[in-house]
């Protein structure tokens, strides 16, 4: 045990330096930090320099650990927490009132995602099945419905960190990529199943019982949306307990805690965890602690959201693909997943309100897969109904679009337009501007304001250090 841990701590240290130093460098080459957090995890990963024996570590810094997983499961485990810490935090930035006005939105282009990539993801292995395996495989082969099912899961984590740098999360794109997301995650859960039934009733010769698949499927929506009703009517209790503790740093931690908790609770539901980690920030969001827990909670989140990222880019296996004809199958079976993501999002956001280049910006956002992918492909190795071969295809799929998706997408966030094509009025605001004699006299006053806030017992946050733009908010007052 000590070994272990002796190991896990030399790994964090090297995946967080690696990780900064990634993130700096790519910022420096005006592409996303996330990217370079992925690429050093690449490079210093069980498959890349991490295997390199050296004095005191035969089998490397970084030792392969099993087929489906790569790297340990200490570090496997801190990266769960990890993507908790990221969807919570995503949670808290989301703009409930934008999520609502573009719930149906979202829910239709998450619809349109899974069916466009299940189809064309199970469609093209079918297709190609002679060239690639020598036989022809059917529409419900085991490996044609698992890279299917592969093709459809959104790794919502890489796009929210792309919309967070840009401050674009609470964006009618922003919002609808998060809502059609978290459908995608559901509707994945819902298709595994049904594949597993599938390929397992195949494989014994017994009937499909297709009454446990419904019952699980209204099961997991149930769950989901029941949580959310939940979550969203409780804020307020919520926060007022939370209260209790007094200060803001014992507010926060009380605060992640009930994240951690319904996340486990998600996962034991047949939910992904990250769900549950979203749906409790969507819920605290409707209080005025949401800015507070938020700052308190910015060191951890500057700890593992890197390492989290990072250690995506160590489960990428570059020595899978072995033959010719895997490798150009597996770039089909990439650009067709892009496709699918693109046409399918896009498509049905053009119905919404949504100009070409909003839609686009929605489309492109579905396309990255990440872990969630990954946890599919391991499901259908661990079961034996995925072969190794096409576990690899899986990965390099999860690869590329991992990596080509984050700058598309800031490229098309970079483009000074709006992406609707009518924008809905803002709520009425009256402003006050008063000029002062010079900036000592307007920061003396400024200064003033913010402790009569306090001592009214609102919380106030400094959202902007160059502008000294401040917030003050007390229930619903804002």
């Amino acid at each position: 045990m000590t070994e272990r841990m002796m190991m896990l701590v030399l790994q964090l240290g090297i995946i967080l330096l690696a990780a900064r130093l990634g993130g700096v460098l790519f910022e420096r080459l005006r592409l996303p930090g996330v990217l370079g957090e992925l690429a050093s995890g690449m490079l210093i990963g069980p498959y890349a320099l991490g295997r390199l024996a050296g004095p005191g570590f035969p089998e490397g810094l970084f030792p392969r650990g099993t087929d489906s997983i790569p790297v340990s499961p200490e570090l496997y485990g801190i990266c769960a927490v990890a993507a908790i810490v990221l969807l919570f935090g995503v949670g808290l930035e989301t703009d409930l009132r934008m999520l609502l006005r573009y719930s149906v939105a979202g829910t239709m282009v998450g619809l349109g995602g899974v069916a466009a990539s299940f189809l064309l993801g199970a469609g093209i292995t079918a297709w190609l099945s002679p060239w690639v395996f020598g036989e022809r495989l059917g529409f419900t082969a085991p490996a044609c419905l698992f890279l299917g099912v592969i093709s459809t899961a959104t790794s919502v984590g890489i796009t929210a960190r792309i919309l967070a740098e840009r401050k674009r999360l609470d964006s009618a794109e922003g919002v609808t990529i998060l809502a059609g997301a978290v459908i995608d995650d559901v509707l994945g859960i819902i298709i595994l199943t049904l594949v597993l039934a599938v390929t397992g009733a195949s494989r014994t010769g017994g009937a499909i019982d297709w009454g446990h698949i419904g019952a699980v499927a209204v099961k997991a929506i149930g769950i989901w949306l029941g949580a959310t009703a939940a979550g969203l009517l409780a804020a307020r209790r919520i926060g007022r307990l939370l209260k209790l503790f007094g200060d803001p740093g014992a507010i926060a931690m009380p605060a992640l805690g009930l994240a951690l908790i319904l996340a486990g609770l998600f996962e034991e539901a047949g939910l992904a965890m990250i769900i549950g980690a979203y749906v409790m920030g969507l819920s605290l969001s409707r209080t005025d602690l949401a800015h507070v827990v938020r700052e308190q909670l910015t060191p951890i989140h500057e700890f593992m959201v890197p390492a989290f990222f990072c250690v995506m880019g160590m489960l990428v296996d570059f020595g899978a693909l072995t033959s010719r004809p895997m490798v150009l199958f597996g770039l089909l079976y990439s650009l067709t997943a892009v496709a699918a993501k693109v046409v399918g999002c896009a498509g049905p956001a053009l119905c919404f309100n949504f100009n070409a280049l909003g839609a686009s910006r929605v489309g492109v956002g579905m396309v990255p897969r990440g872990e969630v992918a990954l946890i599919v492909a391991g499901v259908g190795l661990a079961s034996g109904l995925l072969p190794g071969d096409v576990f690899g295809i899986a990965i390099m799929m999860t690869a590329l679009t991992t990596i080509a998706a984050p700058p598309a997408l800031s490229a098309l966030l970079a483009v000074r337009r709006d992406g609707v094509r009518r924008t809905e009025q803002a709520e009425e605001e009256q402003a006050l501007r008063y000029e002062f004699p010079s900036a000592e006299a307007a920061e003396l006053f400024s200064e003033k304001i913010v402790e009569f806030f306090k001592g009214e017992k609102f919380f106030v946050h400094l959202l902007d250090h160059k502008q000294r733009l401040y917030q003050a908010r007390k229930d619903k007052v804002v």
